[in-house]
């Protein structure tokens, strides 16, 4: 696994939300080329995949949405991501409560797709936002599983394929500045579990979220339904 991704051909995990939309940005400035693959694996929070189709958009980036909904409304089950009847938990991401939001093993299906889209199209590899803020809840985030799936990558294909982490050791205030700096569209991410009219302001990405532009002096500029 590396961080850098300067002049690669990447494909970049893109949900929507607030740190892949960044790392979105990042990389149109750093890559040679870059194509954004979207998930649809029936998510409650759909709003997310428009947001990717918008801030894609924004940023003329070739887009591709994958649907997957048919296979994983049996594998991804047992989620409140995933199950209307599984309530979106409230409070700080590091909470144990958060543990209902896990998709079992949702990254390695995810990447394994994007490298395969990566082989097929002659690219070098596959980019995702990882970010140390979700270390603690997400087994699949977390540095150890980026590298053995670069392990993977590599050995998958005739050509050495890598997965490319920039974010794994940044926090996400820190995402919030590259964002910045990058001018990358944030305003347009979706983060909020429950995929209402707007952010409801009390599930875990949303507190995360509502701290990081915080903590980063950075304005907020998303729509909450409820205050702090």
């Amino acid at each position: 696994m590396t961080t850098s991704i300067t002049d690669k051909r990447v494909v970049v995990l893109l949900s929507g939300g607030l740190d892949s939309t960044s790392l979105l940005g990042y990389a149109r400035g750093h890559v040679r080329e870059a194509v954004a693959i979207t998930f649809d694996y029936g998510q409650r929070h759909r709003c997310e995949i428009e947001a990717a189709k918008k801030v894609a958009g924004l940023l003329s980036v070739p887009h591709v949405v994958c649907d997957m909904t048919a296979a994983c409304s049996t594998v991804f089950a047992g989620s409140a991501l995933t199950s209307p009847s599984i309530p979106v938990p409230e409070g700080h991401y590091e909470d144990a409560s958060m543990q209902a939001t896990v998709v079992p093993n949702r990254n390695m299906v995810m990447l394994s797709m994007a490298i395969a889209y990566a082989a097929g199209i002659g690219y070098d590899g596959v980019a995702i936002a990882a970010h140390a803020g979700d270390h603690a809840v997400y087994p699949d985030c977390r540095e150890e599983f980026m590298l053995a799936m670069d392990t993977a990558a590599g050995l998958c294909h005739y050509k050495e394929l890598r997965i490319f982490a920039p974010f794994v050791e940044f926090r996400k205030e820190q995402i919030v500045c590259i964002a910045m700096a990058v001018h990358a569209p944030i305003e347009f991410s979706w983060s909020c579990y429950n995929g209402r009219d707007a952010h409801c302001g009390k599930c875990g990405t949303c507190v995360e979220r509502r701290e990081a532009f915080a903590v980063a002096g950075v304005a907020d500029p998303t729509l909450y339904e409820a205050t702090p």
